[in-house]
Order: C-alpha cells, then sequence, then structure tokens
C-alpha cells in the first residue's frame, strides 16, 4: 500500500512567492530572481514530502499565477490579443503568461486580462481558457517536463500532475457561435501525447491527471471524450501508469464511466462523499488500483484516524493491500503550509488541527496503522478528538437557542422591493448611474506598516486611531472632489473583510501564517470557526459613524455577509454548515441594525461566495440554497424600507441561479462583468431581474487603467438590457489590492462615464 499527495501549497511558507511575483510585476527584481525563487519553492516543498515519507510526490503543482493558466500557456491556447506581446522580443514567456493573467498596458498596447471565475466551489480563482472553432494547439511551454527533470536532478522521483484534457475544455469558454468546446478534444490530444513522449525517456512511472469534472454532472459527449481520450493515451503509452484524479465531489452517476477507463489508478474523495466507497468497490476492475482520499485537504482539523481506518480495512479487504493508495482529499494547495509556525494561537485548539505539512504526516501515519504499527500513534489520536467532542469552549447554549427561535418573519423585510424602492427614491435623493466603490481603498505600505506597528505595541491605540482617521478623511474629501454619489470610508483599519469579522466574533481563532492562494499573487488568511459564533459588540459602526460625519453625502456601511464569513473561513466540521452560518447571520443583522441607528442609509452586505459554495451537483443545489439565501435574509432584514440594502458577488455564473439572487431580496446588487464584456448581465436581463444592478464597469485584478469611453461602452451594452433608473456604475470589486495612482486615474474615468450616460440619457429624453 503507497502513500501519494495531490498537490502542495506554492506560495511558500512565508508567501516568498507572493513577494517575488509583485517585486517583478514592479520591476524591483529581475526575471533571474523571480524564477530562482520558485526554484527554491519547489525544491523545498519536494524535499519536505519526501521526508514526511511520502511515496509518490506531485510535481507541475507548482505554478506563479495559476495552474489552468500554466496549462493554456503550455498548449499554446494564447487568445489573439496576446500575440504582439508575444512577438515583441524583449518579453519573456513569464511576460506573456502575466500579460495574459493581469492585462497588458505598455509599449503602445492597452490588452485586457483573461476572465477569471472561481475553481468549482473554493475561493480559489482560475483564468479562464478561451476557446475558437476549429482551434488549433501546440507545444508552447515544456514546463511539466522541465519541473519533473529538476526534482529528478534532485534525486526525486516524481509524479507529474496536469489537467486532463476534458477537464481542461470545460474549465473554458466558447469565444464565438457555432461550435462546442469539446470538439477540439481530437486537436488537443496531440499535444498530451507530445507531452508523454518527452516524459517517457526520463523514466515516468506514473502520471496524474485530474478530471474534476468526473465529480459533475456532465453530458454524453462529455463521457465519449473521456473514454476516446484515456483510451489513446494507453494506446500509446501503455507503459506509463496514469492516474485519474477526481475531487470536491463523488463518482456517482460516473461511477460506471470512471471505473471502465483504461487507466491504472483512479482517485476519488472519500472527504466530500464518503458514501461512494460502498458503491464503488464491488465494481472496481482487477487491473485497477483505488486511491482514497481520507485526509481533508480543504481544513485545518485533524483526521480522525479510526474513522479514516474504517474505510481503509474496508478497501483492503476488497481490493488486497497491493490496489490500495492513501492520499488527500484533494490538492493540498487549499490547506495552509505548516501549523507548527503558528506560536500564539491557543495550545488546546492548536492541538485539534493539522495544516499541509501536519496532513503528509497524517497520510503517511494511517499507512503504517493500516499495516499495524505505530499503534500509539492511534491512542494519541484517540485522545485529540475525544477533547475536542466535549470541550467547553464549543458550545454556548445561548447562540444554539437563539437560533432554534429563528421564525419566518426574522428573513422579511417589512415591504416588498416596490414599496422599499419609491421610499429609497424620495431618502436617498440620488442621481441616474449612481456611482459608488465596492467598499476598500488601495491598504498602502504605510497602512499595512501602521497596523503592523500596532500589533507589535509601537503604535498606541490612540496613535494608530489617529493615523486611520487622517487616511480615511482624505479618502472621504477624494472621493466628494471627483462626484462619487455614495461614498466609502475605505476600510483602512481592515486587514481582510473576513478575518476582521471573525477577529471580533465569538466561536473564532486566528492563525498568524495560515495563509492560502485566492488567485496569483493574493493570499488570505482564513479564520477558523471553531465553536459556536456570537457578536459581543459593535464591529464596524464607530469607522462609519466617523465617516459620515465627514460628509453630507451618503456613506455606506461594509459588512461581509454570513455566506461568504462562512466559505472564507476553516469551518468547524463537527455540526451542519448551515447551523453555523445561521449564527453569523444573526451577528451580522444585529451589525446591520445598529449601523441604521447610527445613521447610516445604505448599508452594503457582501456575498461574493453565495455561488461558490453552491453543490456541484444540480440535485444538491436547492437544499443548500435555501439556507444560504435565508441566512442573508436573516442578515439584511431587521431594516426599515428606507434604509438601502446592497450585496455584491464577483466572479460567478449567475444564470442557474438567478431566481435565488433575486429571492435574496436585496435593494442593490454589484457584479463583476468588465472581464466577461458584460455577458454575465444577460442572466439578469433575461430573468428580467426587478432590482437595482451595479455591473462592473472596469476590473480591478489588473493594473491597466480603462477610459471613460471603455467604461462607456460597458454602460452602454448593460444599458442595452437592463432600464437605466436600475443601472448603478462601480468597479468590478474591491479596490484594497490597487495602488493608488492607477485608482484615481480610474475612479475619474468612471465618473466621467456615469455622467455622460446621464446627458445622453437626458438628451434622448429631450429628443
Amino acid at each position: 500500500m503507497q502513500t501519494h499527495n495531490l498537490g502542495y501549497p506554492r506560495i511558500g511558507a512565508h508567501r516568498e512567492l507572493k513577494k517575488a511575483n509583485e517585486d517583478y510585476w514592479q520591476n524591483k527584481t529581475s526575471l533571474k530572481n523571480l524564477l530562482q525563487v520558485g526554484k527554491n519553492i519547489r525544491k523545498k516543498n519536494w524535499e519536505l514530502q519526501k521526508e514526511a515519507g511520502i511515496d509518490w510526490i506531485p510535481s507541475n503543482d507548482f505554478s506563479f499565477y495559476d495552474q489552468v493558466l500554466d496549462l493554456s500557456l503550455t498548449v499554446g491556447a494564447i487568445p489573439e490579443r496576446y500575440h504582439e506581446v508575444a512577438l515583441n522580443k524583449e518579453n519573456s514567456e513569464m511576460d506573456l503568461y502575466f500579460a495574459m493573467a493581469r492585462g497588458y498596458q505598455k509599449d503602445g498596447l492597452d490588452i485586457t486580462a483573461m476572465e477569471m471565475t472561481k475553481w468549482f466551489d473554493t475561493n480559489y480563482h482560475y483564468i479562464v481558457p478561451e476557446f475558437h472553432k476549429n482551434q488549433e494547439f501546440k507545444l508552447l511551454s515544456t514546463k511539466i517536463i522541465d519541473d519533473y527533470y529538476e526534482a529528478l536532478q534532485l534525486g526525486i522521483i516524481t509524479k507529474p500532475v496536469i489537467i486532463g484534457p476534458v477537464s481542461y475544455l470545460l474549465l473554458g469558454k466558447e469565444k464565438e457561435e457555432g461550435f462546442d468546446r469539446l470538439d477540439l478534444i481530437k486537436n488537443l490530444l496531440p499535444v498530451y501525447m507530445e507531452i508523454l513522449r518527452k516524459l517517457e525517456p526520463l523514466d515516468i512511472e506514473w502520471i496524474q491527471f485530474d478530471e474534476p469534472f468526473l465529480a459533475m454532472d456532465i453530458s454524453p459527449k462529455a463521457k465519449k471524450a473521456y473514454q476516446y481520450v484515456y483510451g489513446e493515451i494507453k494506446k500509446e503509452f501503455p507503459q506509463i501508469k496514469t492516474l485519474v484524479a477526481t475531487y470536491f465531489e463523488g463518482l456517482k452517476d460516473n461511477t460506471e464511466l470512471a471505473l471502465s477507463l483504461p487507466i491504472c489508478a483512479l482517485h476519488i474523495d472519500l472527504v466530500r462523499c464518503p458514501e461512494q466507497l460502498e458503491e464503488i468497490l464491488p465494481l472496481v476492475p482487477t487491473k485497477l488500483s483505488l486511491s482514497i482520499g481520507i485526509i481533508d485537504g480543504r481544513n485545518v482539523w485533524k483526521n480522525d484516524f479510526e474513522k479514516s481506518l474504517k474505510f481503509i480495512y474496508k478497501a483492503i479487504s476488497t481490493l488486497g493491500e497491493n490496489r490500495v493508495m492513501i492520499a488527500p482529499s484533494c490538492s493540498l494547495l487549499h490547506s495552509p503550509c505548516d501549523l507548527h509556525s503558528e506560536s500564539k494561537m491557543s495550545s488546546k485548539i492548536k492541538n485539534w488541527m493539522a495544516f499541509a505539512k501536519q496532513k503528509l504526516d497524517e497520510v503517511v501515519a494511517l499507512n503504517h496503522l493500516a499495516k499495524g504499527d505505530k499503534l500509539y500513534l492511534l491512542e494519541e489520536n484517540k485522545s485529540v478528538m475525544k477533547s475536542r467532542l466535549t470541550s467547553s469552549l464549543i458550545h454556548n447554549p445561548e447562540v444554539k437557542k437563539r437560533v432554534f427561535s429563528i421564525t419566518d418573519k426574522d428573513a422579511q423585510r417589512e415591504n416588498p422591493f416596490s414599496i422599499r424602492r419609491q421610499k429609497q427614491v424620495t431618502a436617498l435623493k440620488l442621481p441616474l448611474f449612481p456611482t459608488t466603490t465596492i467598499g476598500s481603498f488601495p491598504q498602502t505600505p504605510e497602512v499595512r506598516s501602521w497596523r503592523a506597528k500596532f500589533k507589535k505595541g509601537e503604535l498606541s491605540a490612540v496613535e494608530y486611531d489617529a493615523l486611520l482617521k487622517k487616511e480615511t478623511e482624505e479618502s472621504v474629501r477624494w472621493q466628494e472632489e471627483i462626484g462619487i454619489d455614495v461614498l466609502v470610508h475605505g476600510e483602512f483599519e481592515r486587514n481582510d473583510m473576513v478575518e476582521y469579522f471573525g477577529e471580533q466574533l465569538k466561536g473564532y481563532v486566528f492563525s498568524e501564517n495560515g495563509w492560502v492562494q485566492s488567485y496569483g499573487s493574493r493570499c488570505v488568511k482564513p479564520p477558523i470557526v471553531f465553536g459556536d459564533v456570537s457578536r459581543p459588540q459593535a464591529m464596524t459602526v464607530y469607522w462609519s459613524k466617523y465617516a459620515q460625519s465627514l460628509t453630507n453625502k451618503l456613506m455606506k456601511g461594509m459588512l461581509t455577509g454570513p455566506v461568504t464569513i462562512l466559505q472564507w473561513s476553516f469551518v468547524r466540521d463537527d455540526q451542519p454548515r448551515y447551523q453555523t452560518a445561521f449564527q453569523i447571520a444573526l451577528a451580522i443583522r444585529d451589525e446591520v441594525c445598529d449601523l441604521e441607528a447610527a445613521g447610516i442609509k445604505v448599508i452594503q452586505i457582501d456575498e461574493p461566495a453565495i455561488r461558490e459554495g453552491l453543490p456541484l451537483r444540480k440535485a444538491d443545489w436547492q437544499a443548500y440554497l435555501n439556507w444560504a439565501v435565508k441566512a442573508f435574509r436573516i442578515s439584511a432584514s431587521g431594516v426599515k424600507d428606507e434604509t438601502q440594502i446592497h450585496t455584491h458577488m464577483c466572479y460567478s455564473e449567475f444564470n442557474d441561479i438567478i431566481q435565488n439572487i433575486a429571492d435574496m431580496d436585496a435593494d442593490v446588487i454589484t457584479i463583476e462583468c468588465s472581464r466577461s464584456q458584460m455577458e454575465l448581465l444577460d442572466a439578469f436581463a433575461d430573468f428580467n431581474y426587478p432590482n437595482e444592478i451595479g455591473p462592473g464597469v472596469y476590473d480591478i485584478h489588473s493594473p491597466r487603467v480603462p477610459s471613460k469611453e471603455e467604461m462607456v461602452d460597458l454602460l452602454n451594452k448593460a444599458k442595452a438590457v437592463i432600464p437605466v433608473e436600475q443601472l448603478w456604475v462601480n468597479p468590478d470589486c474591491g479596490l484594497k489590492t490597487r495602488h493608488w495612482p492607477e485608482t484615481k486615474k480610474a475612479m475619474i474615468e468612471m465618473v466621467a462615464a456615469a455622467k455622460h450616460l446621464r446627458q445622453l440619457v437626458k438628451e434622448e429624453v429631450l429628443s
């Protein structure tokens, strides 16, 4: 019985990759130095896994930005608009790569970034491949071969990891009508064959094809594509052992298909779908090995060895030891690096956790225990499980009682939107195409340094408060100056849109270095929900009230919604997720009511993760949506009709859940639309969405500054499908990660675009 890993965090234990990338983008370091940082991280990751005792260590799981973008570069799926970047001899392959991810605005070129969306139901974002009819592919980057050879030079034989060809096509989008991206499979497969031909002389034994769509609802055409692809690979490379990895869900109706593929091993996720083992085991062909994912790759809690050993014994009893492999449920990309770097966390709570490095140890420990070795590890684990189950730190009877007492009325505004809207028009007196931002403004190095000094005790609370007030006032004055209609205070006091709230809620604990990658160089440090959640005191009223005191304009109160706080935290696994969501919703409801009482008339409750949390199988959607929408409505429904509730969502597909978005009953919804060129707005138009909408008119994840004309063009596209009285004007997302110079230029252009549209509408009315 062997152990293996599907992927390891690539950011570095101290976020070395983030720093190196950002320095390179700002011309503060050379390409040579950037590549060396990547090489150092890979070496450390491989050696760490070897020392842990993992039998098959992954390679090609490292990426400078995103693994899907890596593959697009590898197979030459370069959108035409980047060809001039590629032809410029002064640009490296990495410059082309980053241009696709972030956009390009130099050398007389102004090129938009590729679209970005969520990786299944995670908070990781990937760069969406773009496909055209009869598209050709070619091997452009040899990264997968280079990484394997690099590990080989270190004396480490790895298992190269690559997104399977069917999943790669399904992750992308057709950029013209009249074809199905799966039609490209025969054009794409030869590139995979060429990769295998180049790996074959290097004595490759295993290769891992990630095919997460096997755990999704897929078409008959996709099923045929799977049979074709792996049949061809087996035919040409019978000696290479192929492992197909599925994760985030169970195979269910794709069980027969997956088990029929001519592969050597199949990986299944027993954390997300433990019941599938019973169905699969009797059907496993005699020549197929089964990799069982029993360590949770997406959460921070220690594995229950007793429970996992039952799965292992069951698999062994049917297949024998030689045909069972032990692994985490998915790539450890979604886990923090190392629990040992946490020195301030409560030792009692820390003892219940395992980060990526510790999860490797758990995989190896389970292998020993299954063979009857090191039985003391089982007793130690039993003791940990028992201490967590019985701890008084976890349970709060008052919180449980309040959740149990929730009624339907708690999730209802006083009147429907049609009535609320008229009251809000009178109370708020906003123009057509009102302008606002999503909430945060750039957190400069100075702002971050103040926070660091305050935490270290180098700044007093009074000094820190004064600095933040000065920064807040400057942002308010600047918004007034350029003509923003609904202002924000900038959120300079906040570290992260979830962590900030978690720090003020009971039932949460925090790591010092528990970073995970969200996209590119953006890393987040998710708070950890270990017990019942409640709000001891107001969390945002102080800053919102202060900011409102500076201006006669409307100041928007900024909150993160209950589902997003849930999704972007590491959540306790000892009770249903909806119960934790309702606990958070009640805490946010209390905050909303306090903001209203403090004179804040516009309150935004961000829910960018509500689509992300959708189960991967449609049959499971409604149960999730029922409680997710209810949680939002609980948080938003304690205020008067005149108080305008906003929500924000980004990088999501809305078509299939538009009714549920409407059921949230937010007065205004702001969404990401610029990268998709307003395509996402079609769902709202087709549905005749009744409430107000702010389609993002510029991409904040790119440093490029769009022109007024570009934003006017996008707004005209929006105006063609959404009534003008429903439209707001705003960026795609918060501006925290941007720099002030580009932000100011873009915001000035945005306000000018809104004013231009107002004038056009006025002229249309007069004519």
